[in-house]
């Protein structure tokens, strides 16, 4: 089968489109005809050598969410048939036209919805959803603050924030990916600068004073604190990603004076046990909002197999908004 191979540690250049041996699954293990996957941060860090993929994932193939068919069942797998599509996220492999998910990492793909745009939701809708309902048990009418608005997860957030009847708040780098997330559902958005009190002045604002009762954290540095001070009492802080820092310091006096909840999550490098129920709650709760137009894919550009290179430069370039996708069949 055809897949992309990272060569080694670098930058773009390590990509390589190669022949390599089709993986053959085991014992409740699915095979996956790839035709669509999308990008992730994570597999700009993997490619620099940043970020090792799990034990159980390929270590020189990137990828960790697809959409396909089923081309073949392993010993016990009893949930699926040949030619189901199928979607979802794997520790590693998915730049490639083959590969194996366990059958319960699985859900069905809704009838109207093609391979692109399903290969850019597994990922930003699991992780929006597990770390917004499952984690921070959002409820009606709370206010979210999502950083990084119109990344992949920022934009999935937006819209699960507004199915379950709360109001979602945003920031983002430039008025222009601001207006992109309203289009969505954003209530009001920060067009940041490095002036953290804009932030708080604006969040004050939005709540009437209150504070924000969830903020998904996908930037860091200093996004964590300026988050923590424009939190309401019990607020939930979810912390999911570290582009701008992984190191900031805590205002203490103010976690423990609002009794505030700090959380880091991720997706990638939890136990098997754990995938399988945010994939199963994912299933239940979200897919079928899509199949109800309630909720929709967002891609930003979609390229193919070949051109990952130019796929990962875009990615690198922060002007997208939403998901960047690999057609890959």
């Amino acid at each position: 089968m055809k897949a992309i191979v990272i060569t080694g540690p670098g930058g773009v250049e390590v990509l390589e489109l190669r022949e390599v041996a089709r993986p053959v699954p085991s014992y409740g293990q699915v095979l996956v005809r790839v035709h669509a996957t999308a990008l992730n941060r994570a597999d700009l860090m993997q490619r620099e050598g940043k970020y090792p993929p799990p034990p159980d994932a390929p270590k020189d193939i990137p990828g960790m969410e697809f959409a396909g068919e089923v081309a073949e069942l392993g010993a016990g797998v009893t949930r699926w048939k040949v030619g189901q599509r199928v979607f979802g996220i794997v520790g590693g492999g998915a730049y490639a036209e083959y590969l194996v998910s366990h059958e319960r990492l699985l859900a069905e793909i809704p009838s109207a919805m093609g391979y692109a745009s399903a290969a850019a939701v597994p990922e930003a809708f699991i992780t929006a959803h597990d770390a917004l309902v499952t984690q921070a048990q959002l409820r009606a009418s709370e206010l979210v603050l999502i950083h990084a608005v119109a990344s992949g997860v920022g934009l999935a957030a937006v819209q699960l924030v507004r199915a379950l009847g709360a109001i979602p708040f945003g920031t983002a780098r430039g008025k222009g990916k601001l207006d992109r997330a309203k289009e969505l559902g954003l209530e009001a958005g920060w067009a940041a600068t490095n002036d953290m009190s804009e932030l708080t002045a604006h969040a004050k604002r939005w709540s009437g004073g209150r504070g924000i009762n969830v903020v998904l954290d996908l930037v860091g540095g200093a996004y964590f604190p300026a988050s923590i001070e424009v939190m309401a009492p019990l607020g939930r802080l979810m912390v999911i990603g570290t582009i701008a820092g992984r190191d900031a310091l805590i205002p203490l006096g103010r976690v423990l004076s609002s009794r505030i909840t700090i959380r880091g999550t991720m997706l990638r490098g939890r136990a098997l046990e754990e995938k399988i129920a945010a994939t199963r709650a994912f299933e239940e709760q979200v897919v079928p909002l899509f199949a109800r137009g309630v909720l929709r894919a967002v891609v930003d550009r979609e390229y193919p197999l070949a051109d990952v290179r130019a796929a990962h430069s875009r990615l690198e370039s922060n002007e997208t908004v939403g998901k960047i996708v690999l057609r890959v069949t």
